[in-house]
């Protein structure tokens, strides 16, 4: 997808990046900002995610988060996400089997990214 064909579909949108591994961290910041997007972020380590969305959580409107943050699961930080009414998509290197259970019908994109398939679950479509 080209920076044309993004536009700007998310004009006006505040988005947390919760990424543990930087280049991946700063693809995706910029895939965000070309469509449009305000970057809240990067944070990589899951106890500072958390905070942030304990503390911050009015400052962004959708997150992205990284199923696996140096070996420890972001499930608390979806599930704070959650009681906050805050859309979110996981991201993985894996397949869908990699998320558990109970997280499994949350939008996902795996790694590399698709990034209009990213795009689409960032607006909830």
């Amino acid at each position: 997808m080209t920076v044309e064909d993004r536009g700007a579909v998310l004009t006006g949108r505040r988005i947390l990046v919760v990424e543990d591994d930087y280049l991946v961290a700063q693809a995706l910041c910029a895939v965000l900002e070309d469509a449009g997007a305000t970057v809240v972020g990067p944070i990589g380590w899951l106890d500072e995610a958390l905070d942030f969305v304990t503390t911050q959580g009015d400052r962004f409107d959708a997150a992205v988060l990284d199923v696996n943050l140096h070996g420890e699961k972001s499930y608390p930080i979806a599930d704070r996400l959650r009681a906050l009414n805050i859309h979110f998509v996981f991201t993985t290197g894996y397949g869908a089997d990699a998320l558990d259970a109970t997280y499994q019908h949350y939008p996902r994109c795996e790694k590399p990214f698709n990034e209009q398939v990213l795009l689409q679950a960032l607006n909830g479509n």
